[in-house]
């Protein structure tokens, strides 16, 4: 009787089931976002899918607000062999493939578009491959586009004079704080989670944050200015456990790709929708939009690929990127 009750904890504390007289399997879905983000609401439509498609032999639960703790912490868990798949951006997978790194480099693509000629070229799968061998991270998408990347501050911004000792909470990763500091401000690494009272009680001057994730949290509200600095397209992907993808049939794996490979983009159509729309809001409320020159940004940050050793690997994607211009 305690080897299955022991066996039943382990289950539940990986958030997953390989029961096979049912063939059940559990997933759980992890954001930072608010249940009320498109990314969010995305993922519940994807785990109404995947568990209609299996016919109930997968069951998603999706858990919003880092529910699961912060995303590095659920990294962690998933190399672990949680059954997790939780929503990052690429610079939180570049400590373990270095390459990966570019996807969130500053400046690196015009429109967010572009990233589908990155994903389908044969660098990246190869990144993703090698990725997944070394860590036991898989990356199953990189479609989830959550908007443009902006400064909001206490202050005005109105040049990379203006961000000089200003405090700005960035992802706790190499190429975000890279990319804070280039651009001339301090970058302190900090949960999404905590951004709010962190502002309120002066902790941090501003936050760089895309249109709906700053609506989400109400960071208007503890700010007040906004500078479309444009700096990084935010598109982010589903990572798990290898270990725990493995474990399931083909079939399994083809239903859970395919369906959050349609709720990426389900989820990216909505957050441009939502963009306009937070913005109109945001503006209604008193926000300030101050005028700045993004190019002045781009040439401050251009030694980020450098410093981070991406050099080739944006001259690997460049020609799938130029292929990708209008």
């Amino acid at each position: 009787m305690s080897i299955f009750k022991n066996f039943g904890l382990a289950a539940a504390l990986l958030a997953t089931t390989a029961v096979a007289a049912f063939a059940e399997v559990k997933l759980a879905l992890s954001t930072s976002q608010n249940s009320t983000d498109p990314l969010a609401i995305a993922m519940e439509d994807a785990a109404k899918a995947i568990g209609e498609r299996s016919k109930g032999d997968i069951v998603v639960t999706v858990y919003p607000s880092s529910q699961l703790g912060s995303d590095n912490d659920v990294l962690e868990q998933i190399r672990n062999g949680a059954a997790i798949a939780v929503l990052v951006d690429a610079g939180r997978l570049a400590p373990f493939q270095k390459e990966l790194g570019i996807l969130s480099a500053p400046y690196l693509v015009d429109e967010w578009s572009q990233y589908a000629a990155i994903t389908s070229s044969e660098p990246y799968k190869d990144w993703v491959e090698q990725l997944a061998a070394s860590s036991g991270l898989r990356l199953l998408n990189y479609n989830w586009f959550q908007g443009t990347r902006q400064m909001f501050t206490k202050a005005p911004v109105k040049s990379a004079a203006d961000l000089k000792g200003v405090r700005v909470r960035t992802i706790d990763a190499p190429g975000w704080l890279a990319t804070v500091n280039a651009m001339g401000a301090t970058a302190v690494p900090m949960p999404w989670s905590e951004v709010y009272s962190a502002l309120q009680l002066g902790a941090i001057d501003g936050a760089e944050a895309q249109l709906t994730g700053a609506y989400g949290i109400k960071l208007h509200e503890v700010t007040g200015n906004l500078a479309f600095t444009n700096h990084v397209q935010l598109v982010t992907g589903l990572t798990t456990s290898e270990e725990w993808f493995k474990s399931l049939t083909p079939e399994q794996q083809t239903i859970i790709t395919e369906e959050l490979q349609k709720a990426g983009d389900a989820a990216s159509a909505a957050t441009v929708a939502k963009g306009e729309e937070v913005l109109a809001e945001m503006k209604a409320g008193g926000m300030v939009i101050n005028e700045v020159d993004p190019q002045e940004f781009k040439a401050l940050t251009d030694g980020v690929y450098t410093e981070l050793g991406l050099v080739e690997a944006r001259a690997a994607l460049q020609p799938f990127i130029d292929a990708a211009k209008p």
